[in-house]
C-alpha cells in the first residue's frame, strides 16, 4: 500500500493577532456580546479554513508509568486513578490503529505516550513507526512524547513527522500551581527545539485549573509568540486522582468565548476543541465550530468522548464538512436513515392506541 501525503500545510503561524490583550479580556469577561465575539472569530476562521473541520483521532500508545506530577493528569505519579497501565504498543499495533483512524475519516493521527520524554532508542522506534504511517498510508501524524531536545526533534523530522504536541497548558505565572516536577521554561525549550527542526508545533492549554482570565490571555499571546500553528484547547476534566486545588467553574458560553479568544489571537492557526468538549460545551458544541476548525473524536487520553458518527453528524448539522488528510471532504452517507423517515413514524408516537 502506498499513498501521497499532502504537504501543503503551513508549519508556522504567519498572521498577526487581530486583538490586543485588553480587547481579549473584554471577550472573556463578557463585555462583548457572544454573537459579536463569534462573528469576529468566524470571519478569521472562514478566511483561512473555509467550511472544513479537521477530525483528529488520538491513540494513547503508552499509558501510565509516569514519573511526572502534572496535577491535571490521571497518569501522574501516585495518582491512584484506576486507569489501566501498559507499556508502549508495538509498531504493528500502532500502524493498525492508524489504518482504522484513516478508514474512519481522521485528518490526522495523534500518537501520545506518557513519561518525561523519550530516550534515543525510543525516539528511533517512534521514528520508524511514523515513517511507515506516512509512507504507506499518506496520513499526517502528530506525536506527543514529552520533553524533546534538538537532536531527537531532527530525527523525528527526518522520519516525516509534521506535528509535535507539547502543551504549555497554562500561563508561566500559574504553572507552579499545576506541576512541580518540571518547569514552564522546560516546556518552552521543547517548543524551541521543535521549531528549529522545522516541525509544526502543536501546543495548547487546559482551561479550568484555577487560572485567571488574565492567565488565559497571557498564554494565548505566548503561543502566538512561538508562531504555533495548531492549538488544542482542552477543558479540564476532574478525573479521579487529579491534584488541581481550585478547579474553575466553566460554562458553555465561557468555553465558546475562550475559543473565540484563541482564534482572534492566532487567526491562521488550527484551533482545536479538545478534551472536555462533550461535558463543558454541551449544547454549544456545534456553535463552537464557528471559532474552531478542528476537534477530536472517539475519546481522549483516558476519557471517553463522542464517536465518529455523532461527531460527523454535529459537523454537518452546523453547515460544515469533515476534511480529509488529502484535502478532500468526507462524502455524505446516502444510506443514513433520517429519524423522521416515513417508515419510522409508527415507533415515534409517545402514546399509541392499545
Amino acid at each position: 500500500m502506498s499513498a501521497t501525503l499532502n504537504t501543503a500545510e503551513k508549519i508556522f503561524s504567519e498572521v498577526p493577532s487581530t486583538i490586543t490583550k485588553e480587547e481579549a479580556l473584554e471577550i472573556l469577561d463578557g463585555s462583548l456580546p457572544l454573537t459579536t465575539c463569534l462573528d469576529k472569530a468566524f470571519q478569521e476562521r472562514n478566511r483561512y479554513y473555509g467550511n472544513k473541520v479537521r477530525i483528529h483521532i488520538l491513540d494513547n500508545i503508552k499509558n501510565g508509568h509516569c514519573p511526572e506530577d502534572c496535577g491535571y493528569c490521571a497518569q501522574r505519579k501516585n495518582a491512584n486513578s484506576g486507569v489501566q497501565e501498559y507499556p508502549m504498543k508495538s509498531e504493528t499495533e500502532i500502524y493498525e490503529d492508524a489504518v482504522k483512524a484513516k478508514e474512519n475519516g481522521a485528518y490526522r493521527f495523534c500518537m501520545v505516550t506518557s513519561g518525561t520524554g523519550p530516550n534515543r532508542p525510543t525516539t528511533e522506534k517512534l521514528a520508524a513507526t511514523i515513517r511507515k504511517i506516512t509512507d504507506e498510508l499518506g496520513m499526517k501524524v502528530c506525536l506527543s512524547a514529552g520533553l524533546l531536545d534538538g537532536d531527537k526533534a531532527q530525527l523525528l523530522k527526518a522520519a516525516g513527522l509534521d506535528r509535535y504536541n507539547h502543551n504549555l497548558n497554562t500561563s508561566q505565572n500559574h504553572y507552579p500551581e499545576i506541576c512541580d516536577t518540571h518547569t514552564y521554561a522546560q516546556r518552552a525549550e521543547t517548543l524551541d527545539s521543535v521549531s528549529k527542526a522545522g516541525i509544526g508545533m502543536c501546543s495548547g492549554v487546559i482551561v479550568g485549573m484555577g487560572e485567571t482570565l488574565r492567565d488565559l490571555v497571557d498564554v494565548a499571546f505566548e503561543l502566538k509568540s512561538f508562531r504555533v500553528i495548531s492549538i488544542p484547547v482542552n477543558f479540564f476534566i476532574p478525573v479521579k486522582g487529579h491534584a488541581i486545588k481550585n478547579p474553575s467553574v466553566l460554562t458553555p458560553e465561557l468555553c465558546v468565548r475562550i475559543l473565540c479568544l484563541f482564534r482572534l489571537v492566532n487567526p491562521d492557526s488550527e484551533i482545536r476543541i479538545a478534551a472536555g468538549r462533550e461535558g463543558h460545551l454541551r449544547s454549544l458544541s456545534a456553535t463552537a465550530l464557528f471559532a474552531a476548525n478542528s476537534l477530536f473524536s472517539s475519546g481522549y487520553l483516558n476519557v471517553k468522548g463522542s464517536d465518529m458518527v455523532e461527531t460527523i453528524g454535529m459537523i454537518r448539522d452546523a453547515g460544515f464538512v469533515p476534511e480529509l488528510a488529502d484535502g478532500g471532504v468526507l462524502p455524505e452517507d446516502s444510506e443514513m436513515e433520517a429519524l423522521y423517515s416515513e417508515k419510522n413514524f409508527p415507533e415515534l408516537y409517545k402514546f399509541k392506541k392499545s
